[in-house]
C-alpha cells in the first residue's frame, strides 16, 4: 500500500526527543506512549518499537534514549524530526545511511520564511530523494491514524476512529479540530498535517485515502497548491469513488498574503480554485463546520437525486427550510393524490395537516404520525431524500420520533434522510442517538438543506463523469 511507512509503521525515532515538558519534542513523544498529552478516552499508546533520540539524555519519560539512529540496532521505518532546522540536512543523511523509510519534518525555518529557508528546504529534499525516503513536511504538526493507535504529532490527544480523513496544510486549525470532535463525537480516519509539503501534498494522500478501507470521505484545509493539474487529475480519479470535501484559505487578497508567510504557498485566485475543485468532484466548504458536516454526510449517506420532501411537526421551520432549498437549488416534489390519500386514510394525521409539500404534520404529532409520514412519502417513486424537522413541543417525544426516522433510514437505505431536531437540552439524547446510528442532524434547517444540496451535487457530478 502507498505510504504504508507512515500509516502502519512497526518503530518510530523521534530525533530531538526532549526532557523539557513543554517542548514539541517531548510532545511528540507523550503522544506515541500516551496516546496524547491531556487526558481523553480516544489516547492509547502506540504498539510498534520507540526510539527517542537526544544525545544528551539516557531517559526521557522512561524510555531509553539513544544518541543517534545508528545506536538503534533495529529497522526504524518512520521518524519525528524535531530539531532547529539548521541541523535538519545532517539528521536527513543520518536517516538516509541508516535506511529509513518515511520521515516526518516537524521542524520550522523553511520555505515559509523565505529564500533561505527555501534552499535549506531543497537540500533536504534532494537528500531524500538520492535515499528514497519520503516526507511529510516540513514546518507540520503530524500525523495521527485512530484504528492503529498511532500519535505521530504534538497534537495534544487522539481523536476518536471514525469514516472521514483530514488533510491539512495548518496544524495549528487541526488541534483545535480535534478537540472539537471529542465534544462532538465526531471521528477521523487518518488526521494528517503536510505543512509546506515539500514532497508529499494532498494528491497523494488523495491516492493513499482511496485505497484506505476506513475511509469513506475526505476533508481537506487547502491554502495553495504547485501542481494544479496533478491534483485535478488525481481528484477526479478519488472522487468517483470517495467524496471530497475542501475548505479554501486565501479567498480575500488579505487571506492571500498570509497564507504566503504561513506556509509559503502561492494562494491564487479563489474563483480558479472553485472551477478545478467543481470540474474535479470536489465538493467546496464555506467555513470549518462546513467543511466537516458535509464530510459526515456525504461519509455516511448516498448521492440524492434532485427533488426531496421537507416533514415537519412546526409549519415556520417547514417554510424556512423550503426557502433554503429553494436559495439552494433543491427541488421540492409535488406529493402524488396517491400519497396524499395514503396519508388521508391513515387515520393518523391532524384536519389541519398541510397535504404538500413541505409536510407540515402540525405541532401536536407525535412518532406514529412521523412514521406514517416519512414511510408514506419515501414510497413516492420520484421523491429521493428526505429532510425531517422536529420543534419540541410539550408533547413531543424526540427518542421515539428518532426511531421512525431510524427505521425508515433502514427501510429505504439507498434514499437519504438528514434530520433537523431544533433545540438543545430536551432533544440532546435523540440527537446523539441519530447520530450514533449514522443519520447527520444539524440544529437548524439551513445546514440541514446545504448537506442534502451536497449529496444533490454528488449525484450530478457522479451521473456526469
Amino acid at each position: 500500500m502507498v505510504l504504508e511507512q507512515f500509516f502502519q509503521p512497526k518503530s518510530i525515532a523521534i530525533i530531538g526527543a526532549s526532557r523539557n515538558p513543554n517542548s514539541a519534542g517531548q510532545g511528540v513523544l507523550k503522544s506515541l506512549i500516551k496516546g496524547g498529552v491531556f487526558n481523553s478516552k480516544t489516547n492509547r499508546p502506540f504498539q510498534g518499537k520507540i526510539y527517542p533520540i537526544n544525545p544528551n539524555a539516557d531517559k526521557i519519560l522512561g524510555i531509553k534514549c539513544y544518541k543517534s539512529v545508528f545506536e538503534v540496532k533495529g529497522k526504524i521505518e518512520l521518524a519525528v524530526i524535531v530539531v532547529p532546522a539548521k541541523i535538519v540536512p545532517y539528521i536527513m543523511e543520518e536517516c538516509a545511511k541508516k535506511k529509513v523509510k518515511g520521515v516526518i519534518i516537524v521542524s520550522a525555518g523553511f520555505s515559509e520564511i523565505g529564500e533561505k529557508g527555501k534552499e535549506l528546504e531543497e537540500k533536504v529534499v534532494n537528500i531524500a530523494k538520492k535515499a528514497s525516503i519520503r516526507i511529510i513536511g516540513p514546518n507540520c504538526l503530524g500525523l495521527m491514524r485512530p484504528k492503529s493507535s498511532l500519535n505521530a504529532s504534538f497534537g495534544p490527544c487522539m481523536p476518536k476512529s471514525g469514516k472521514v480523513a483530514f488533510f491539512s496544510q495548518s496544524g495549528a486549525l487541526i488541534d483545535s479540530v480535534i478537540d472539537w470532535s471529542l465534544e462532538s463525537n465526531y471521528g477521523f480516519s487518518a488526521v494528517v498535517s503536510i505543512g509546506n509539503k515539500a514532497d508529499i501534498g494532498i494528491s497523494e494522500l488523495l491516492l493513499w485515502a482511496l485505497q484506505d478501507k476506513e475511509t469513506k470521505a475526505i476533508a481537506i484545509y487547502l491554502e495553495g497548491l504547485t501542481d494544479g493539474r496533478k491534483f485535478m487529475k488525481i481528484a477526479k480519479q478519488v472522487a468517483k469513488k470517495k467524496p471530497i470535501v475542501a475548505l479554501k484559505a486565501g479567498r480575500s487578497k488579505t487571506g492571500m498574503k498570509a497564507v504566503s508567510s504561513h506556509t509559503g504557498s502561492l494562494a491564487g485566485s479563489y474563483e480558479i480554485y472553485k472551477t478545478a475543485f467543481n470540474q474535479s468532484g470536489v465538493i467546496v466548504a464555506e467555513n470549518v463546520d462546513e467543511l466537516f458536516e458535509t464530510a459526515d454526510v456525504l461519509a455516511n449517506l448516498p448521492p440524492c437525486k434532485n427533488n426531496i420532501a421537507i416533514i415537519t411537526n412546526g409549519g415556520g421551520a417547514g417554510v424556512l427550510c423550503a426557502d433554503h432549498c429553494e436559495e439552494l437549488g433543491i427541488n421540492l416534489a409535488k406529493l402524488s393524490k396517491e400519497t396524499v390519500k395514503k396519508l388521508d386514510d391513515s387515520g393518523k394525521m391532524h384536519p389541519a395537516y398541510s397535504r404538500r409539500n413541505p409536510l407540515d404534520l402540525v405541532g401536536d404529532a407525535l412518532h406514529d404520525r412521523y412514521n406514517i409520514a416519512i414511510d408514506t412519502l419515501m414510497k413516492q417513486k420520484n421523491i429521493h431524500g428526505a429532510i425531517v424537522i422536529q420543534t419540541l413541543q410539550t408533547m413531543t417525544q424526540p427518542m421515539l420520533d428518532a426511531q421512525a426516522v431510524l427505521k425508515a433510514r433502514k427501510k429505504y437505505p439507498k434514499k437519504p434522510i438528514i434530520t433537523s431536531y431544533m433545540g438543545g437540552k430536551f432533544t440532546r439524547k435523540a440527537v446523539e442517538f441519530l447520530e450514533s446510528n449514522h443519520v447527520p442532524d444539524f440544529n437548524v434547517p439551513y445546514k440541514a438543506a446545504k448537506a442534502m444540496k451536497a449529496l444533490i451535487k454528488r449525484e450530478d457530478w457522479l451521473k456526469n463523469n
